[in-house]
């Protein structure tokens, strides 16, 4: 029997997020995706839900309310982008507490302890995006839209209104484009923000401290708000 989740934020990109991470584990299953707490009430009337994935600062009523006025709550994950709710949550007994932007081997670690306190056997497809050798996206640089393989991206930072993007052996590329989107857009792939202005590609990883990656001859810092995710994925060795 399938695990069934019922996901609640008020960021359509965030729902999609959790969407994509939910397919690529197998015995988990969507039952529903609300942009309130109030939309979410009736489907907890109608079907059975396992656990809840679920924000805390949305319109009407914020998460940690809602959860509280729920007489016999489902399991809960939050996913928020304010660590300063982290102790509320679980005081209310949360399964784990994500923030934003999640990587998936950290929504996996949430999934694994969810999986030992429902006593369930999930599938566990897999531990992390890969890219095939010939994986590319399209980036666009000056007036034209340049080819570009996932596997020669070093790593990307913002420069204004820009992005650079630095390819192995030296080269780099000055594409229009914002670094949420270009974190968006490789979060298929085996990339991970660790500051609000760098990307990188875990492959190229060389070695790390508690402050910053080496990427090859360049090292990149670590921002105070990405540390724990970053520092949990490096550790995690995917």
């Amino acid at each position: 029997m399938k695990v069934q989740c019922l996901l609640i934020d008020d960021e359509p990109p965030a729902l999609k997020v959790l969407s994509r991470y939910i397919a690529d584990i197998g015995g988990l299953e969507i039952v529903g995706q609300c942009g309130n707490a109030i939309e979410a009430l009736s489907v907890l009337r109608q079907q059975r839900v396992d656990v809840i994935f679920l924000d805390i600062k949305m319109p009407r009523i914020i998460g940690t309310e809602f959860l509280k006025n729920l007489s016999h709550p489902p399991k809960v994950i939050f996913v928020t982008a304010y660590r300063e709710f982290a102790v509320d949550g679980f005081e209310l007994d949360a399964v784990d507490y994500l923030v934003k932007p999640v990587s998936f081997e950290r929504f996996f670690k949430a999934i694994t302890k969810l999986n030992r306190l429902l006593g369930s056997e999930l599938s566990l497809v897999g531990t992390a995006p890969t890219s095939p050798p010939d994986a590319f996206v399209y980036l666009k640089v000056d007036k034209n839209m340049k080819k570009v393989f996932i596997n020669d991206v070093v790593y990307i930072e913002s420069w204004k209104d820009y992005v650079k993007v630095f390819l192995s052996g030296g080269k780099n590329l000055l594409v229009r484009q914002s670094i949420s989107a270009m974190e968006n857009l490789f979060s298929d792939h085996k990339f991970i923000r660790v500051h609000r202005s760098y990307i990188i590609s875990l492959d190229k990883i060389s070695g790390y401290n508690g402050s910053s990656v080496q990427l090859e001859a360049t090292e990149i810092p670590i921002g105070r708000l990405y540390k724990q995710c970053v520092t949990e994925r490096l550790q995690s060795g995917i």
